[in-house]
């Protein structure tokens, strides 16, 4: 699992924009650190009750996706036409992103292997990612309705910010 100060992987996943545009984006997590941090919110399901919970709470505070410098995703292995509905569903404003195949999960220590009956899920974790792609949060959950703490991450979020 990755640790704090560790390089997180670098990715590229397809996605869906928000609740506004059907459109599928690629998204390489290299590219985007060019511009600012990212606070990268894996998540078990779309439509599950606690991941609900979890990236509406995230959205509802609105304290990444108004802020240009910081690029917040959520990820999860569902398809990016499940996101689309989600989002849509959800009124969400942030790129959700695919890992279809679990690799992203698995290359940040977070993949289970079965979960609900499905198999290769992420845990729910968060991590927030500097410019220079080291990792400076890291939250992970032991069980899926466990949450973090937001304003611990809008912390570190705002620290890394003030480093760039």
């Amino acid at each position: 699992m990755l640790e704090l100060g560790d390089t997180a992987p670098d990715f590229t996943l397809q996605g869906i924009r928000g609740a506004e545009s059907s459109d599928i984006e690629t998204v390489t997590l290299s590219e985007r650190l060019e511009t600012g941090p990212a606070v990268l919110n894996f998540y078990l399901f779309d439509f599950h009750p606690e991941c609900r919970r979890n990236v509406c709470e995230l959205h509802d505070l609105a304290w990444f996706d108004l802020d240009e410098q910081v690029h917040t995703f959520g990820i999860s292995t569902d398809s990016v036409f499940s996101h689309g509905e989600f989002a849509r569903q959800e009124g969400l404003e942030y790129p959700l992103l695919s890992d279809n195949d679990g690799s992203v999960a698995e290359s940040y220590g977070i993949l289970t292997d079965e979960r609900q009956g499905h198999r290769r899920v992420a845990r729910r974790a968060v991590f927030v990612v500097d410019q220079t792609g080291s990792v400076r949060y890291r939250w992970v959950a032991d069980a899926p309705d466990e949450q973090p703490e937001w304003e611990a991450i809008k912390d570190v979020v705002d620290d890394v910010k003030g480093d760039s």
